[in-house]
């Protein structure tokens, strides 16, 4: 929607108890924390952790209409302590808690003085504050509403300033990237009256940078959803894992890992990495409440981050949601929920709302949202105008190709649809999107030009023609297009070809800031330029040579995004056996005695699309997939293989032992994944 049409659209009064709430708030601040006592403020009375009614508890958690800051670990609190009681200082800051608060307090009274002074570039001299710019900058607009607006990301901010026709400051703080954003909002006149929490409901109500990169999860109140009763009445959603401690005090993947291997050494680890997941779930974020793998109780939309609720007896990981119980049906095919946090496919989550949507007159002229994943690669698109796609195989490295193809071309709905193939033929069958694998004897003159023995009719033998290459072809037709058609060469197994060879002198006019730039085709003398409506994806596989080995000059000009193996596109069961749970923990012994770039993908446990169901389908999976891949990846070390495979491999002969069918999913469950810790059911 365009700006203008936004502002007339937008309904002040519905936000009229936001910002009632959100001046309370700030009253609230005032009072607990004036100005005039930070100089004197202890750190136990600043940092997370400290129990409650600290200074960083209330500006995360307890003045959530003031605007979020939730989501991540409690790194950007710049010092915050450990549920251990270990003490947690940005790297600015050393290791010294005494010397590090003092610094860090001096900074926070100096920026206050600074804006107070109006003076704010002395903003960027304070360098310990730059750990935590989401929270500096929420202080800033807290103490001082008339010199920024509630909106504290640095990516929303930038979204924000080009949504507003500015070009955001290369390398700029939250800080002063919002008041760059403040001076743009005051060229409206229309909008000089606003409040500014009005401002930021309308930024965030239109033009939401979040929208095409939120992931939807289904998340399971309690098992056998017996804490629903109170989460829809509470209006939170809530999960167990209590002995972790506040989520929030996790810095990393890893971090959380390690305490989850440590307190439950045969779980699964997905379930780790999904809890990340669900501390960072944001205002917005859509869910859905299940019981058991076949019953929705609601959808529900996240309202408040993250909490770690220590008055409750059990399943303290709570995040604020508005439920809506119009959506609660069964599902007439089960779906593999048996976890607690499962992400969803967008196509099921679009048919459980598709009534709403049809009930929505605005909804129908809505694009369905990109999946996290397409957004990702189109915005290093944007970026640099080439990606490369890379991972292990198996990860659907090439469908995704496709499927950004699908959603660049405006067929986003076709992306999970039943009708995807048929919509990707027609795609390329308009010669917009052309798809060409690498191999080591494609050449220049297969790509950009070459002289290749033809035949006339009517004439005896061969003679050399001067033929266009595929990539020439492409960007001589995207010339005569309109500027705004986009043509996508999609080039599969990339890193298989001599690319210095095949792009030749292209290299250099490949640049986004060389697009349109001619340069002299040494066969032809013709002049050539890569037009700005051409971009390329190439895909390539890890395993068979890695990113390091490709050319600098190479590197230097694609994007480079990795596609690792997504446990939840395999969500399901067979038997006992939990298909997530297997790939996770197979992947992690590869990792560790392999390397991550040998893991196995996704699709090795797909059929015709869709998870793997019956013990035949795994057995074939396994025994003509996955062991052989293995074993090659082994190079015959019979040891190495064992130490992969565990009790799966004979240890007289070194080969993978052979397990009927309907053995085989216990033999693996037992093997690799002996808990049902996390599980729903």
């Amino acid at each position: 929607m365009e700006l203008s049409a936004a502002i007339a659209d937008f309904d002040r009064s519905r936000v009229a108890d936001r910002v009632a709430n959100a001046e309370q708030q700030r009253k609230r601040v005032l009072a607990e924390f004036p100005l005039e006592a930070w100089p004197a403020l202890e750190v136990e009375r600043y940092a997370l952790g400290c129990g409650p009614g600290t200074y960083c508890r209330l500006m995360e958690f307890d003045t959530v209409d003031l605007g979020g800051i939730g989501g991540g670990s409690a790194g950007k609190h710049i010092i915050f302590r450990r549920s251990s009681g270990e003490w947690k200082l940005a790297p600015q800051l050393g290791s010294d808690l005494e010397a590090g608060w003092t610094r860090l307090r001096a900074q926070f009274v100096a920026a206050f003085d600074a804006v107070r002074r109006e003076a704010f570039d002395e903003l960027d001299d304070l360098d310990a504050l730059r750990s935590g710019q989401s929270l500096v900058t929420k202080s800033l607009a807290t103490y001082f509403p008339q010199h920024f607006l509630p909106v504290f990301s640095g990516s929303h901010l930038r979204s924000f300033i080009e949504r507003l026709g500015g070009t955001p400051e290369r390398g700029a703080t939250s800080w002063r990237a919002n008041r760059q954003l403040l001076a743009l909002v005051e060229q409206f006149p229309e909008l000089s009256e606003w409040e500014p929490h009005e401002l930021m409901q309308f930024l965030y109500d239109y033009f939401d940078p979040r929208e095409r990169s939120r992931p939807i999860w289904k998340i399971a109140p309690g098992e056998q959803a017996k804490y629903w009763k109170d989460c829809l009445e509470g209006n939170y959603i809530c999960v167990g894992w209590d002995e972790l401690g506040d989520l929030s005090q996790y810095t990393s993947d890893t971090d959380l890992k390690d305490a989850f291997t440590a307190l439950w050494p045969t779980s699964a680890i997905s379930s780790a990495m999904n809890l990340l997941a669900y501390r960072d779930l944001e205002p917005g974020d859509r869910i859905i409440a299940n019981q058991g793998m076949s019953t929705v109780l609601a959808i529900g939309t996240v309202t408040g981050g993250y909490r770690f609720d220590d008055s409750r007896t059990d399943c303290k990981h709570v995040v604020q949601v508005a439920w809506d119980t119009s959506h609660a049906r069964r599902l007439d095919t089960p779906q593999g929920w048996r976890r607690t946090i499962v992400k969803v496919k967008d196509s099921l989550f679009a048919e459980l709302t598709k009534a709403q949507s049809a009930q929505n007159p605005r909804a129908a002229d809505v694009e369905p949202e990109l999946p996290e994943s397409i957004s990702a690669i189109t915005a290093a698109l944007h970026r640099k105008g080439q990606a490369i796609l890379y991972g292990p195989p198996g990860t659907g490295k090439t469908r995704l190709a496709l499927n950004v193809a699908l959603a660049t071309h405006g067929r986003t709905a076709d992306i999970d649809g039943p009708n995807r193939n048929a919509a990707v033929t027609e795609l390329l069958e308009t010669g917009r999107v052309r798809l060409v694998t690498f191999h080591p004897s494609y050449g220049y003159e297969d790509f950009v030009e070459g002289f290749k023995p033809a035949q006339h009719p009517g004439t005896a033998g061969l003679h050399l023609e001067l033929t266009d290459g595929l990539f020439h072809k492409l960007c001589a037709e995207a010339a005569a297009a309109d500027e705004g058609d986009k043509f996508l060469l999609i080039i599969d197994e990339i890193n298989r070809g001599d690319l210095p060879r095949v792009f030749g002198e292209l290299i250099t006019v490949l640049e986004s800031d060389k697009r349109g730039l001619g340069v002299d085709l040494p066969i032809s003398q013709r002049v050539f330029a890569v037009p700005p409506n051409v971009q390329i994806i190439g895909t390539m596989n890890t395993a068979d040579r890695s990113v390091g080995h490709l050319d600098a000059a190479i590197r230097r000009r694609f994007a480079f995004v990795h596609v690792g193996p997504d446990p939840e596109v395999v969500s399901g069961t067979i038997g006992p056996l939990e298909l997530p749970e297997l790939l996770s923990a197979l992947n992690d012994r590869i990792a560790g005695h392999l390397d991550a770039d040998h893991q196995i993908g996704h699709a090795y446990l797909l059929h015709n699309g869709l998870p793997i169901s019956t013990e035949e389908e795994l057995a074939a999976a396994y025994y003509h997939d996955i062991v052989p891949l293995l074993e090659d990846y082994c190079m015959g070390r019979a040891e190495l293989l064992h130490r992969v495979l565990g009790s799966l491999v004979d240890p007289e002969t070194g080969r993978p032992k052979i397990i009927t069918a309907t053995d085989l999913p216990t033999s693996l469950a037992t093997e690799f994944t002996t808990s049902t810790s996390g599980l729903d059911e």
